[in-house]
């Protein structure tokens, strides 16, 4: 009996390994029970049975959906897509340091731009990782910072600029957020670790919402100058640095949160070159991830750790093309 291959390390032999379609189901099958133990997604029973003809599983209880398929319950749910392309997708997103674009990924795997730019947005939803515990424990420094994504005024066609400044006259007060999509940054030292979220702007009850729902008490919070700071409660240490002056003070900086911010800005400008301020979001989850899983002298991550974390994440996540592209509850005109 011819010995079975070892799982991917790289893109090469993950395109080799996925190519078989009962490999693909077995690794899939894995990541998503873990214990062993098949559930059926409509009911929750563990009385299934494989249907090797058509790779399908299907509960013992009677009920409507009872057959199914590895893709239901995921991101992958309703997609006529095979599985090796999807796990060739995976593999880019997850790894690509600056990002792939769909239309990328559409002339790699072999699907439609549009299939391809429903894919990674989907990719992306489930790269989100809302299990990372809260930054700041036992009094740690803590980082945060802002960030302003939109497109330079030197590039505009010439209407667009002065539509721009007049909207910059009407401002009173700070008008960065003219034309621009602010994103809110907080980085934990001690963990090394990044979340980071679109805000409608960058006032208190954002900017310090976020702040009280990811940050310990007590925690160190070093900033940069910004008024809004000046509402954060007394619960933490706030330390700032004025930029005017200097960028350093000791320990006082943010630093870590630039280094995060030129990734997640070179990504934008030099792969996806223009994104739509309704799916920043999921851009900025994309970057999140790769910075959070990245290989660090105590945590040496191999490209086949962060697919292997990636396609575990894909359980209990959906998103409609309806959803992606802001048409829920719209009924068609024919």
């Amino acid at each position: 009996m011819a010995e079975q291959p070892k799982e991917p390390k790289s893109l090469q032999a993950a395109i080799l390994y996925f190519s078989d379609p009962d490999r693909c189901l077995a690794y899939m099958v894995t990541r998503r029970w873990r214990d062993g133990v098949i559930l059926c997604p409509t009911c929750g029973a563990d009385g299934v049975r494989y249907i090797a003809t058509r790779r399908l599983f299907e509960c013992a209880q009677k009920h409507a959906k009872r057959q199914f398929s590895v893709k239901v319950g995921t991101v992958m749910e309703d997609s006529a897509v095979p599985l090796d392309k999807w796990l060739m997708a995976f593999w880019m997103v997850a790894n690509c340091k600056n990002g792939v674009s769909s239309y990328e990924i559409h002339r790699a795997i072999g699907v439609t731009q549009k299939s391809a730019w429903f894919m990674v947005h989907r990719i992306r939803l489930a790269l989100q990782d809302s299990a990372i515990p809260k930054f700041g424990s036992d009094g740690g420094a803590v980082e945060s910072d802002e960030a302003f994504i939109g497109g330079n005024p030197q590039k505009m066609h010439k209407s667009r600029r002065l539509r721009l400044q007049q909207i910059k006259n009407e401002m009173m007060g700070d008008t960065r957020m003219a034309g621009k999509t602010a994103i809110l940054g907080l980085l934990d030292r001690e963990q090394r670790k990044v979340r980071a979220s679109v805000i409608p702007a960058v006032k208190r009850e954002h900017v310090i919402g976020e702040i009280l729902r990811s940050v310990h008490p007590g925690a160190k919070v070093y900033t940069d100058e910004a008024t809004v700071y000046k509402a954060l409660p007394k619960d933490y240490v706030h330390e700032f640095v004025n930029h005017l002056e200097k960028y350093v003070s000791g320990q006082v900086h943010t630093n870590g949160l630039e280094n995060f911010w030129s990734l997640l800005k070179r990504g934008l400008k030099g792969t996806y070159v223009a994104v739509e301020p309704f799916h920043l979001s999921r851009y900025v989850d994309e970057q999140v991830f790769r910075y959070n899983n990245r290989a660090t002298r105590d945590n040496p991550l191999t490209d086949a750790d962060r697919f292997d974390l990636a396609v575990s994440q894909i359980v209990s996540k959906r998103l409609t093309y309806a959803e992606l592209t802001g048409k829920v509850g719209e009924t068609s005109a024919f």
